[in-house]
């Protein structure tokens, strides 16, 4: 990838993220990546082409934290389950958080046929698909009743912490997952 395709990507990113996709106009991106709009079109020949590949690169970037900071908190499935509050608080903390990306972008993007909304349907997916990884290492009777109970609470806490402005909410969400992981293994032993 070229290096000023990538220098749009990341200012991209973080003008949508900070203002919205419909408040981030094409001329704003081009002024902050240094480049001109005939340089932008060039690599991207539309807004929501560079909008799909800044939401793709974005998905790859949390991901990649997310995974790595949950599976560095320790070897036990537990832990890690309990783990993913951990980052969301730490990620609700940020004063560069402004809510989920993807939720955001299907908020201003809500036709249900879209490329974008199918990129964030994909990167909603992968994290749930995550946690049944996680939930599928711990000893319980029904492992994915509990992935979706926990991938909900995830997703309500995200929210919660956007609109709400309470980071806290994280908190409040572990704590209800470690009822619900509780519960899970009782009823498997």
């Amino acid at each position: 990838m070229s290096r000023k395709r990538q220098d749009l990507i990341d200012t991209a990113i973080d003008l949508f993220r900070a203002n919205g996709f419909h408040g981030t106009g094409i001329d704003k991106i081009a002024d902050e990546a240094h480049v001109s709009k005939k340089t932008m079109y060039h690599h991207f020949r539309s807004k929501e082409e560079l909008i799909l590949a800044s939401l793709r690169h974005y998905d790859g970037l949390f991901r990649n934290s997310f995974m790595k900071s949950v599976n560095d908190i320790s070897s036990s499935p537990e832990d890690r389950l309990i783990g993913i509050f951990d980052f969301a608080h730490q990620w609700f903390i940020d004063n560069r958080f402004y809510g989920c990306m993807f939720i955001n972008a299907i908020g201003e993007y809500s036709n249900q046929d879209t490329a974008i909304r199918s990129v964030c349907q994909d990167f909603k997916q992968q994290v749930a698909d995550y946690i049944l990884e996680l939930v599928n290492s711990t000893d319980v009777a029904d492992p994915e009743e509990l992935a979706d109970l926990l991938a909900l609470l995830f997703e309500g806490s995200i929210v919660t912490a956007q609109v709400m402005g309470n980071p806290d909410s994280a908190e409040t969400a572990k704590k209800a997952a470690r009822i619900l992981i509780d519960n899970a293994a009782r009823k498997s032993g």
